[in-house]
């Protein structure tokens, strides 16, 4: 067979598509092209045929009878080609495994732990997008996303993976070392501002009603900026225990007090349901749950700083 002899893709497919809706309209529509694509693409492949495929009535067409029996052909044909397609790239595809997360979570959080999956898993190429756009995993090539919110997404598995609360933290280097010692404390100080960690919550569970929100200042919108601004010693700020612990850890920021603002919002795992139970997805949920836990003992174990002995500040870890 003179494969030479074809004729081109294009033209198959949208003959393919009109014959299946018998209908010019709806084809162009389903290949994102023009009605006159379609018809110029049809009137090509008769000429190159030179068999008429559709019998035109106005502008409603109907296959001819010779048409219907090619039709049946391309389709299989085509079918049979996507099909050997899908097997090649599922064969690279099942070693991907491709996470979606906000980017404050991936650089505070998940980039610091994630080698530990890389090496217990060798077999699974790893990708991480960093992105504040929400997946839509029937358009977007992800197997699993992180998701920080409610928890209420329609049409997905979901699961709690980690809770959050809010704290104050500062440099150690805040005030010349001159830390306050009880929340009172903060009315004289410099509170740094976000649009997302609001301090009335907070205040509330520290027992300060009157405290007003801080209403001066820088106001960040990006939790990792206001990290940064704290690590720097501008203020004080209140904090995502998953984001700060880490800078708590490595001594660039100590948590002030023993107590936890509640948060409305927790991380979640989440995938379509028809993924759920790939080896590679399970993997990555049975490390990433196993680390969250690590992570709550963690937090459980580093006392703030008001549980120092007074004028012995830099003896926490």
């Amino acid at each position: 067979m003179d494969l030479r002899q074809l004729p081109a893709l294009n033209a198959l497919r949208a003959f393919e598509a009109a014959a299946r809706h018998e209908s010019f309209s709806r084809a162009a529509d389903e290949l994102f092209v023009t009605h006159g694509a379609v018809s110029h693409q049809i009137r090509a492949l008769e000429a190159e045929l030179g068999v008429t495929l559709f019998a035109r009535d106005g502008k409603r067409v109907r296959l001819t009878d010779r048409g219907r029996q090619y039709a049946a052909d391309v389709r299989a044909a085509l079918v049979a080609l996507a099909e050997s397609t899908r097997r090649i790239r599922a064969g690279d595809r099942d070693r991907r495994l491709v996470v979606s997360t906000i980017p404050s979570f991936s650089a505070r959080w998940l980039t610091s732990r994630v080698g530990g999956f890389i090496e217990r898993h060798p077999e699974f190429d790893l990708e991480l997008l960093s992105t504040s756009s929400l997946t839509d995993f029937s358009r977007d090539d992800v197997d699993l996303a992180i998701r920080f919110g409610f928890g209420k997404y329609a049409g997905v598995h979901a699961e709690p993976l980690l809770d959050e609360v809010f704290f104050p933290a500062c440099s150690p280097r805040f005030n010349g070392g001159v830390l306050p010692r009880v929340p009172a404390d903060l009315a004289t100080m410099p509170m740094l501002r976000s649009s997302d960690e609001l301090w009335r919550p907070w205040f509330d569970a520290a027992g300060l009603p009157d405290l007003p929100e801080p209403k001066r200042g820088v106001l960040y919108e990006d939790s990792s900026n206001l990290l940064q601004a704290a690590i720097d010693g501008q203020g004080i700020a209140l904090v995502r225990r998953s984001l700060a612990m880490q800078e708590i850890i490595a001594g660039r920021l100590v948590r002030l007090f023993n107590v936890d603002g509640p948060s409305p919002w927790s991380y979640y795992f989440v995938c379509p349901p028809e993924l759920l139970a790939t080896a590679r997805v399970q993997a990555f949920r049975e490390w990433i749950f196993a680390e969250a836990e690590q992570f709550r003992l963690l937090y459980e174990r580093t006392p703030a700083v008001c549980d120092a002995p007074a004028g012995n500040l830099k003896a926490l870890p």
